[in-house]
């Protein structure tokens, strides 16, 4: 049965991963037994990050990019597998949030989240996608979001581009399952990261949360680990164009 979710000889790319969800899901991937990639814009905390996971036994490669750059997403990902061999596994993390009411919301931020958090989607899932379907296998996994599902004040051109993530992985799976890719989407609930930090830090808000959602609590990102380790394994073979939601019961509860 370990067999079914052993990593063992396979290779991960998780973008936007010197931090936060990313360094979570590569230091559960390798842990499962895969060599991971680690990707992000600032060179620095790539580093540290890679640092880090080596000293934890990890097999790690660095490969900085700019997830929004077409270009430079293929330059990166041919490059990669051309010097170092196939990557088998990617995790699509890259993302951001702004939070402004609806009426007065920026449009250049609306720009900048459509580009962070849906085109370096499909930039880095096709450069990739090119290279499994000549293998004829390949996990891609896109990270969503409780938005995916539902909103809230404040982030609706957040909301829209975490719905467009959910149907892009939808669209992913029709066109590639034939060729043994399996596509799939986690979407977390509130958990604790850089990226939620004013509202872990809000009071007010935190016990709003606990409050709305069954669990009664904020998420650990280690709990999203088990998730994306079943839709990078073989156990799960069979399943495609599916978003998983890991979110303590929040959008089946009213």
């Amino acid at each position: 049965m370990s067999d079914l979710f052993s990593l063992n000889g396979r290779r991960a790319l998780i973008t936007g991963s010197s931090q936060g969800i990313g360094l979570a899901l590569a230091r559960g991937l390798a842990q499962a037994g895969a060599e991971v990639v680690l990707n992000g814009r600032d060179t620095a905390k790539l580093s540290a990050a890679a640092e880090t996971l080596r000293d934890e036994g990890a097999t790690v490669f660095e490969l900085a990019f700019d997830a929004t750059d077409h270009a430079g997403v293929r330059a990166a990902v041919d490059g990669f597998e051309a010097e170092h061999g196939a990557i088998d596994i990617l995790v699509n993390n890259a993302g951001m949030q702004h939070r402004t009411p609806l009426e007065d919301f920026p449009a250049e931020m609306f720009e900048k989240l459509l580009q962070t958090n849906v085109a370096s989607v499909f930039h880095v899932g096709q450069a990739c996608a090119r290279h499994m379907i000549e293998r004829g296998r390949g996990k891609i996994i896109n990270i969503a979001s409780v938005q995916t599902a539902l909103a809230r004040p404040g982030i609706a051109p957040y909301t829209t581009t975490k719905g467009a993530v959910g149907n892009l992985t939808k669209g992913m799976a029709t066109d590639w399952a034939r060729h043994g890719l399996q596509c799939n989407a986690i979407a977390p609930g509130y958990f604790d990261t850089p990226l939620n930090k004013a509202l872990v830090d809000d009071p007010e808000f935190s016990a709003w949360l606990e409050k709305r959602t069954p669990a009664g609590r904020w998420g650990n990102v280690e709990e999203l680990v088990g998730a994306c380790i079943f839709l990078s394994s073989d156990a799960s073979s069979f399943v495609n164009g599916h978003t998983l939601y890991v979110d303590g019961g929040i959008t089946a509860s009213l």
